[in-house]
């Protein structure tokens, strides 16, 4: 991706970094563990998230 992001773009991936965390150690002594895992959790390599969006590169100015 490059380097050079628009603001929608960089939110949308700055949520999806929110989200991509662990379930809370509260939570799950608040829930005796039936709630355990995340189900919105990412892996980085094996699923892209789909940003559409214009993204700024360096050399003259291209949308990809």
């Amino acid at each position: 991706m490059a380097r050079n992001k628009t603001r929608t773009v960089k939110k949308k991936l700055s949520k999806a970094l929110q989200q991509n965390r662990r379930v809370p150690i509260f939570a799950m002594a608040k829930t005796n563990r039936r709630v355990t895992r995340n189900v919105k959790q990412r892996h980085w390599k094996t699923s892209k998230l789909k940003t559409k969006g214009k993204v700024n590169t360096k050399h003259g100015g291209r949308t990809l």
